[in-house]
């Protein structure tokens, strides 16, 4: 989705810079071709045409037609409206020491890969995180969490065997191990849930009860689209 919408956006940007004059007229068209590969590309419809609105009003400025280099000008603007879009500045993780963080998202949208990549980076910042392995649903869960913790040389804890209690898992990693006590933030990776599945629902909300964890990280498939 995204090689497909980035490559027609580019198209229609290499057009605009081709003008040496900017009218209204070519605003328009250009306008409706974002707006027709924003759509294709699955993004809301009330989403883009708010999108489109801002830099339509934002490009038919008078300082920006007048400027030497409009086009560029008006590309710009799209940039910007862009990353507005997609999320702005990063937020910033709010830890604590001993801070908990939860990993939680849908099944295959890699919790697992994302909570060994947030444990490295927390490592490369001067922490001590320490990895738990609280998604006792999928069989070869456990052992990638503990073959990644291995890989990036963090400290996993992993379920005793035949535990099936997410809750005691994290109190054992809370209360029992040497690395919990030592670790500075501790990383919970949980199975993947669908909302319809009450079962594990229930399961996702008594543990983030028990654990409330300062952050709670979703992690999604970026070309997810509208099903999100």
């Amino acid at each position: 989705m995204f090689p497909q919408l980035g490559d027609k956006l580019q198209d229609i940007f290499k057009d605009l810079r081709g003008h040496g004059v900017i009218s209204e007229s070519n605003i328009d068209v250009a306008l409706r071709q974002v707006r027709m590969a924003l759509l294709e590309a699955d993004v809301d419809f009330q989403v883009a045409r708010k999108f489109i609105a801002r830099v339509k009003q934002k490009a038919l400025g008078e300082t920006v037609l007048r400027s030497i280099a409009p086009g560029q000008q008006i590309v710009k603007i799209f940039h910007g409206e862009l990353v507005a879009l997609l999320g702005g500045d990063a937020e910033p993780l709010h830890l604590e020491d001993k801070a908990r963080i939860l990993i939680v998202g849908l099944n295959g949208s890699g919790k697992t890969t994302s909570a060994a990549k947030l444990a490295l980076l927390l490592k490369k910042q001067g922490r001590m995180p320490l990895l738990v392995a609280c998604d006792l649903q999928r069989p070869a869960a456990i052992e990638q969490l503990a073959t990644l913790g291995r890989q990036i040389d963090v400290p996993v804890r992993i379920p005793d065997p035949g535990e099936k209690n997410v809750q005691r898992v994290a109190a054992a990693a809370l209360e029992g191990a040497p690395t919990a006590r030592a670790s500075s933030v501790q990383i919970f990776d949980t199975a993947g849930r669908q909302e319809i599945d009450d079962e594990l629902m229930d399961e996702l909300r008594a543990l983030k009860e028990f654990l409330r964890p300062h952050e709670i990280l979703l992690v999604a498939d970026a070309a997810t689209g509208q099903q999100a």
